[in-house]
């Protein structure tokens, strides 16, 4: 008997529900295809929402996400009329935190040479990935003001990082990387020489890697590890590294693939429900004017079939992409390029096989 897959859907805000949209457009042909089932509900929290009723994310639709599904979409969250944070925190971070999402997963892989900013570099050269920590260093919400407002205020935010924490994360980067067929290399990034708080993670890096002997650690500071990126992306596989360094390096591997209009990730505890997003922001700007590239909100819905156990139809979704991104008339994927949002769709239909 086939499984029906849980899908909570939050549109969320901007050019949210209309990537959004298309994204789900592809994930109901692809279950045609492949005779998979899946169950949505949409959920409205975002600020549109918050602004209508003073609602953020309470605490019983917390619960139900946790009991209730297998996945979470996400399109995107912000909005100005808004305080800056407020509503992504209680949705995003909320998420991240309540449902202990502790790996952020960020493939950075190229699918169109055209799109790579990178003279000479092409898609054999760019496929990695990067995990992210996603639940402590200086995100933890550990921070204060002293003397707020006046010329001697002090201000202080923790990095926190405990031996769990840690180890999990590093522990399902060793996994990944065993689990590719790439170059079996881990690389640690961190900032250990001059934030000795990260010596954590080197040694834990070490004696985790002791279980791991077919995998080859490899170790960056964050510097370096940015200028490698840009110099021979080609040598990194799998990254593992810190949620502040993390949150930075990834923003720059998006530009190696193409753009935010390419790029997305997945919040995950493996084994329990996980959050998938596209990575832009919600784009007020272009709110409505069905102008916004859906590629990331597909590549979103590529990542959250493969969490799923679905890797087949991920497989197909993930071709799909390449193939309308290496098509000549597409040059761009930009609100200009003359690509309407529901017709990215259309071509990412037709290239469904």
């Amino acid at each position: 008997m086939t499984k029906t897959h849980r899908i909570a859907v939050f549109g969320g805000d901007g050019i949210g529900p209309e990537v959004t949209t298309e994204a789900m457009r592809v994930l109901d042909a692809v279950a045609e295809l492949d005779g998979l089932r899946f169950e949505r509900k949409e959920f409205p929290h975002g600020s549109e929402h918050f602004l209508e009723t003073g609602e953020l994310m309470p605490t019983e639709v917390m619960e139900d996400l946790r009991a209730n599904y297998d996945a979470i979409y996400l399109g995107a969250i912000g909005d100005p009329r808004v305080e800056v944070g407020k509503v992504e925190y209680a949705v995003i971070a909320g998420m991240r935190f309540q449902l202990d999402l502790f790996v952020n997963l960020r493939p950075i892989r190229l699918h169109a040479e055209k799109f790579c900013p990178l003279k000479g570099k092409t898609v054999e050269d760019i496929d990695m990935v990067v995990v992210r920590e996603n639940t402590e260093d200086a995100y933890a919400g550990i921070y204060g003001h002293l003397k707020e407002n006046t010329p001697q205020e002090v201000a202080v935010q923790q990095m926190i990082y405990t031996r769990d924490g840690v180890e999990r994360v590093i522990r399902y980067a060793y996994e990944l990387c065993r689990n590719r067929d790439r170059k079996k290399r881990l690389t640690l990034v961190d900032k250990s020489n001059a934030i000795r708080a990260q010596a954590i993670w080197t040694r834990v890096f070490e004696e985790v890697g002791q279980e791991y002997p077919d995998i080859e650690r490899d170790h960056a500071y964050v510097d370096a590890a940015c200028m490698w990126m840009v110099k021979n992306p080609e040598h990194f596989d799998v990254v593992v590294t810190t949620n502040l360094f993390g949150d930075i390096i990834t923003d720059l591997g998006a530009q190696l693939q193409g753009g935010m209009g390419v790029a997305a990730s997945g919040n995950i505890h493996p084994g329990r429900v996980s959050m998938f997003e596209p990575i832009h922001g919600s784009a007020p700007k272009y709110k409505g004017l069905g102008k916004s590239c859906p590629i990331a909100a597909v590549a979103a819905v590529q990542m959250m079939l493969d969490h799923l156990g679905e890797p087949g139809s991920a497989a197909k979704v993930d071709a799909a992409i390449e193939k309308v991104l290496q098509s000549e008339d597409v040059t761009s994927m930009s609100a200009s390029c003359g690509i309407s949002t529901s017709e990215w769709g259309d071509r990412v239909l037709a290239a469904l096989v």
